[in-house]
């Protein structure tokens, strides 16, 4: 479950409808019904309680769709590039120990983070929305 507080419009979730498992991204938030309206299959919105929402994993796949780059280092470190933006791991796989930057701006995230949340990350430092769009 996701915090409705944690959530922007463009964020992408898992939402359960009626048993079925479906990503997608949420166009409103609703603090105060504890609600977000996400659409689904590009074509189907909705809205969702917060008991309804899940996140998104954080990983080389979901890096990949949203059209990072990726450059893997002799150190066996992994470094993701959307234009200015940077994501290290110091070993490949393992997103429990993230380095941000943007820039002059540098961030230490440590423990797991899921996919909203690096959007939400992406957001504050660059004031862009992280979404597939290739930049």
């Amino acid at each position: 479950m996701i915090k409705i507080s944690e959530l922007q419009s463009g964020d992408y979730v898992w939402v359960n409808n009626m048993g079925a498992t479906m990503e997608g991204e949420v166009l409103e938030v609703n603090s105060m019904q504890k609600k977000a309206l996400v659409r689904t299959n590009g074509q189907q919105d909705f809205w969702y309680e917060e008991a309804d929402l899940n996140p998104v994993t954080l990983n080389d796949d979901a890096l990949q769709k949203l059209n990072f780059s990726k450059v893997e280092e002799p150190d066996g470190g992994v470094k993701y590039m959307k234009g200015a933006f940077r994501i290290h791991l110091d070993q490949k796989n393992d997103f429990s120990n993230l380095h941000f930057w943007y820039r002059e701006d540098r961030r230490h995230v440590p423990g797991v983070i899921a996919l909203h949340q690096l959007q939400n990350y992406y957001n504050s430092m660059t004031k862009v929305h992280l979404t597939d769009l290739p930049i």
